[in-house]
């Protein structure tokens, strides 16, 4: 996003030569390359859905068979990841959107970088539909909800990452492979800031309104193989239950968000350790050196603890992969990645973005949200499970949509944002309003 760099001699010489040397130089490196500053002008999104190939079931949307790879690698064409095509060009769409395959089939947009909401909206609308478009070519659906209620999680994707993700969350409970394989999200990025105060005012504000917003767009009451419970957002249930460590950073604990990240990142554990060796594996074989010691930490692998069993000591790659295991409900990467929000029915992915957009748009917009929202913040849980059955929660949701209507850019975003207000102030999920619902 954003593209100017503040960088100490620490970050120039990582950048330079890729050796990190202490922890001093990993955490100035994490600070430069995580927060990246300059004026926040740009927003940017991703699209994620659930996919079927074959007819339509009246059990359920989701209750029909997960693609094969090779027919969405056929569909995709020149489009299509090196994940499930290693010769493809890897093409962006026309409007600039990439195509990703998530573990359990999942389809995902990234959207290319914009100026604002609206020209955003309408970029991924276009690539949206050219991707239904080609995936129907091959009789593949994509279906709009954000967890996958009628089919058991089933991992299609077999590269090294993912069997050792698998393995990992495994060991802490039956949320690992639900949320890599069964759920989908709408995810959207701002720029980090235009200095470290500025940085700070924006990152308090998407973790202080997160809770709010999560309810006003649950939308994820079933999972199948979740835990039995009542909850508005499974989905969300599923991340913040899948690890700790790795997923709800200690934000109370810090005064600066930039050096308390850098912090943490260093000190969660260890998801894979990349062995280029293992990538020539045949893709059914279940055995992997990606899967670190217990435990161990990036921090642990940098000084030295990990030599017997690694072998060698970690550079900039290797912490640049690292950054992309931790699953934060906001995560820091160069921009600000919002990871909080279902996906939306139909076409509503819309509105959570116009709301985003505007809630971000001037120091004091962002400074009276966090006002607002500052009674919940942390109440994750709280919002993931009760949503907008919390009158509290609803409350303050209500009050956050208000305030992004009152500051929207467009006449389209306003509509839309109202009716989303409107429809939190009676108690209901999305779907009961917005652009449009359905698969």
């Amino acid at each position: 996003m954003a593209v100017t760099l503040e960088h100490s001699e620490l970050v120039s010489r990582v950048i330079h030569d890729g050796e990190l040397g202490s922890r001093a130089a990993a955490e100035a490196y994490i600070g430069g390359v995580c927060f990246k500053q300059g004026p926040p002008t740009l927003i940017g999104a991703e699209l994620e859905w659930l996919t079927v190939q074959g007819e339509c079931s009246a059990s359920g949307p989701s209750a029909a068979p997960r693609p094969q790879l090779t027919a969405l690698a056929d569909a995709l064409g020149p489009y299509a990841p090196r994940s499930i095509a290693p010769d493809s060009p890897e093409l962006a769409l026309p409007g600039g959107s990439r195509v990703t395959i998530e573990p359990g089939g999942q389809i995902e947009l990234s959207s290319a970088p914009f100026a604002d909401a609206a020209q955003l909206n309408t970029s991924l609308r276009d690539d949206a539909r050219l991707l239904r478009e080609l995936l129907e070519s091959r009789s593949i659906r994509t279906v709009s909800v954000a967890a996958d209620a009628d089919r058991r999680p089933k991992r299609l994707l077999q590269l090294p990452r993912y069997r050792a993700m698998e393995q990992t969350f495994a060991g802490i409970g039956p949320f690992g492979k639900l949320m890599m394989c069964n759920t989908a999200a709408t995810q959207v990025s701002v720029d980090a800031g235009a200095d470290r105060a500025d940085i700070a005012a924006r990152w308090t504000a998407l973790y202080a309104i997160g809770p709010a917003l999560l309810a006003a767009f649950a939308c994820s009451p079933a999972l199948r193989g979740a835990p039995a419970g009542e909850w508005a957002s499974q989905r969300m249930r599923a991340w913040l239950r899948l690890d700790n460590a790795r997923t709800r950073p200690p934000l109370m604990d810090w005064v600066d968000p930039i050096h308390g990240y850098s912090r943490w990142a260093l000190d969660v554990p260890l998801l894979c350790v990349r062995r280029p060796d293992d990538e020539a594996r045949a893709p059914g074989d279940s055995a992997t050196g990606w899967s670190p010691p217990p435990g161990a930490t990036f921090a642990d692998w940098l000084t030295g603890a990990l030599d017997d069993e690694v072998g060698r000591r970690p550079d900039r790659n290797d912490l640049d992969y690292h950054l992309t295991t931790l699953f934060p409900p906001v995560r820091a990467s160069g921009y600000l990645e919002v990871r909080y929000i279902d996906a939306q029915p139909g076409d509503g992915w819309t509105v959570p973005i116009h709301v985003l957009d505007a809630l971000m748009s001037s120091r004091a917009v962002v400074a009276e949200a966090t006002a607002i929202a500052a009674p919940l913040a942390g109440h994750w849980l709280d919002a993931a499970r009760y949503g907008l059955a919390d009158l509290d929660i609803r409350a303050v949701a209500v009050e956050l949509l208000t305030l992004a209507a009152a500051h929207a850019a467009t006449d389209e975003a306003v509509r839309e944002i109202e009716s989303a207000a409107q429809r939190c102030r009676s108690g209901q999920g999305p779907g009961a309003d917005g652009p449009g619902a359905g698969s």
